[in-house]
């Protein structure tokens, strides 16, 4: 039974930054690495940038590069993105998620969070 629980979303003005994390809860039997996606306002839900548990290789969607940080604390079982220089754009409920490092580029997942809201005003 795997739970995952993200946290540290809210409010902040464009250019402001903030850390979500991902607590992940119980033994992940598919998946070598975690995602974060996000579904802002009258869109579908986006994948933005995975991690590799073992080794800590990353990838980002394109728009996201430079500004935001993907990296994991296995001794924690905590999953963290780290976004700066945010942008209205970047409104959105933000989900963690546990799968294949090659399948979450394409919103593939095995285990969902319940996500957290990040809000960016202009």
């Amino acid at each position: 039974q795997v739970l995952l629980v993200e946290s540290g979303g809210g409010l902040v003005q464009a250019g402001g930054s903030l850390r979500l994390s991902c607590i992940v809860s119980g033994r992940i039997f598919s998946g070598n690495a975690m995602g974060w996606f996000r579904q802002g306002p009258g869109k579908e839900r986006e994948f933005v940038a995975a991690v590799k548990w073992s080794d800590g290789i990353t990838y980002y969607v394109d728009s996201v590069k430079g500004r935001f940080t993907i990296s994991r604390d296995n001794a924690k079982n905590t999953v963290y993105l780290q976004v700066n220089t945010l942008k209205p754009e970047d409104t959105a409920v933000y989900y963690c998620a546990a799968g294949w490092l090659s399948n979450l580029p394409r919103a593939q997942a095995e285990y969902w969070g319940q996500g957290t809201q990040v809000t960016v005003s202009s």
